[in-house]
């Protein structure tokens, strides 16, 4: 079950099931309401580049979009996430029997056309020209769920060109309250996936990225982008994964003045 989820999702064959809204401290930044039941939208396939699979290194990067005016870029923004990979099929799973659906995890990363976005959220129209471009959805290997002792105890990060963006660590949680850390999920994973589940069914390696903390950050061509996930272990602390990568300007395709609204 395990080999195979994990091939599903790295060649990008499966469907991506986003949450949206699923930690405190990114709602309070982003100045949104809380919302009272999970929220997901769907991704594009073709997001998924596995920054694991060989024949895809010569596309280590993320994809920017050119804007024509003053040759500037458009404001693209990336935030890291925790992945779910669905092992089996299911529908209408119980909370209590959903982590038995789970394969494994990956840490991923997730781009907004952020610029876009203002156009479409002014219009009113669905998010698919926002985030569904080619590569907008970076992940790192798969993680066998035996090999995370609790994925809601879990310290994931995000560095840009060096600096720290996002870090959601259970020891600043413990220390000064710190309201991003994968167990201060608004809607843990077994809610989530009962939830989705209610409303279609997952099949196996699907892929369901949790939601993001804190710490949007924008990106540009040559921007070094690097992503890890670590869990407590016996007093120390272990990097289970970690990925880094540049952005790289688009070659084709629309530009931002073409989209927008």
């Amino acid at each position: 079950m395990a080999s195979i989820a994990a091939n599903l999702v790295g060649q990008g064959k499966k469907s991506i099931f986003r949450s949206h809204r699923n930690y405190l401290d990114h709602v309070k930044e982003l100045k949104n309401q809380v919302p009272s039941k999970p929220f997901f939208f769907f991704e594009n396939r073709q997001q998924v580049i596995s920054l694991e699979a060989k024949r895809l290194r010569s596309r280590m990067g993320l994809i920017v979009i050119m804007k024509n005016e003053d040759d500037k870029f458009a404001h693209c923004d990336c935030l890291d996430f925790l992945g779910v990979i669905i092992g089996n099929k299911c529908r209408s799973v119980k909370a209590q029997e959903a982590m038995k659906y789970v394969a494994g995890y990956t840490i991923a990363i997730d781009l907004t056309a952020r610029n876009l976005q203002e156009d479409v959220k002014r219009k009113q129209f669905p998010r698919s020209s926002v985030k569904g471009f080619d590569t907008f959805c970076p992940v790192g290997k798969f993680i066998q769920a035996k090999e995370i002792l609790d994925p809601h105890q879990l310290s994931i990060w995000l560095k840009l060109n060096g600096e720290l963006k996002q870090h959601t660590s259970i020891i600043i949680l413990t220390l000064s309250n710190y309201t991003g850390s994968t167990q201060n999920m608004i809607h843990k994973i077994p809610e989530l996936i009962s939830y989705c589940s209610g409303i279609m069914t997952l099949e196996e390696g699907d892929l369901l990225l949790t939601g993001t903390p804190a710490g949007v950050s924008s990106i540009s061509p040559g921007d070094e982008v690097e992503i890890g996930v670590e869990q407590e272990t016996n007093s120390s602390i272990k990097i289970i994964d970690q990925i880094k990568f540049n952005a790289i300007q688009r070659s084709d395709g629309l530009t931002y003045d073409q989209l927008k609204i």
